[in-house]
């Protein structure tokens, strides 16, 4: 797994949540188990509250791991504490994504943006800013399906993913939707391609627009599920 380099301290000047509240009405994609609450103790009759909580590994805001896509792989119980502490950058395509809700990030996106930032240094997470996020509280808009029931949302572009890993070392993705990949893109290809390393995937982020081009430091914070194939994650961006 890529490691960033050694951070001895973060200079920020702002902590950001880049995670959605959870709740029983968020965005889930098809066949994924409920959001579910049940109460179990009260203030009135057990002097505490306390509920108990169900929902899957892969809802709201969340990280995949590698067995969910390779079989004998390492689930998010194994990720190393400091791979978990990243520097990020943030590539903004929602101009085209106005023109094209399929737009697949391409190398030449990532160029243009590096003759502006400089190039993206290794071991970051390159998060991609969609503009998705504003649809989170529209569940048919999120999703975007057509007749067939196939989504329309935008994602990282296969050829653009492995430039991203071989030629920049990246760390992972990271994208406000609810896939690394586009909606239509049924194969899984930078899911595949990230975590067969294994490296980070991010999906359902928000707030993005609240983060500069380069700059910041997220600190991601997972549930160390056994064996899990992934979690939901509270993240946090320091803000230079």
């Amino acid at each position: 797994m890529i490691q960033p380099e050694s951070q001895k301290s973060i200079t920020y000047t702002r902590v950001i949540h880049l995670s959605h509240v959870i709740d029983l009405d968020i965005p889930q994609w098809p066949g994924d188990p409920p959001v579910e609450f049940e109460t179990v103790a009260e203030l009135n009759n057990d002097g505490y509250y306390l509920r108990r909580f169900s929902l899957g590994e892969h809802s709201a805001t969340h990280i995949n791991t590698p067995n969910s896509f390779y079989s004998h792989s390492i689930g998010i119980d194994q990720y190393p504490a400091q791979s978990l502490v990243v520097p990020a950058v943030v590539i903004d395509i929602r101009e085209a994504v106005k023109e094209n809700f399929d737009y697949a990030l391409a190398i030449a996106d990532i160029l243009a943006w590096e003759k502006q930032y400089g190039e993206i240094s290794p071991g970051c997470v390159v998060i991609l800013n969609t503009g998705w996020q504003k649809k989170w509280f529209d569940k048919n808009a999120f999703f975007n399906q057509d007749a067939e029931g196939i989504s329309h949302f935008p994602g990282f572009g296969s050829d653009a993913t492995q430039f991203l890993l071989e030629q920049r070392q990246i760390a992972g993705v990271g994208i406000d939707t609810h896939g690394v990949d586009p909606g239509q893109d049924n194969s899984f290809a930078t899911n595949h391609l990230v975590l067969e390393q294994p490296r980070i995937v991010l999906e359902n982020l928000t707030n993005l627009d609240q983060l500069p081009p380069k700059g910041s430091t997220l600190a991601i914070g997972i549930l160390r599920l056994r064996g899990g194939s992934g979690s939901p994650v509270g993240v946090l961006a320091f803000v230079p």
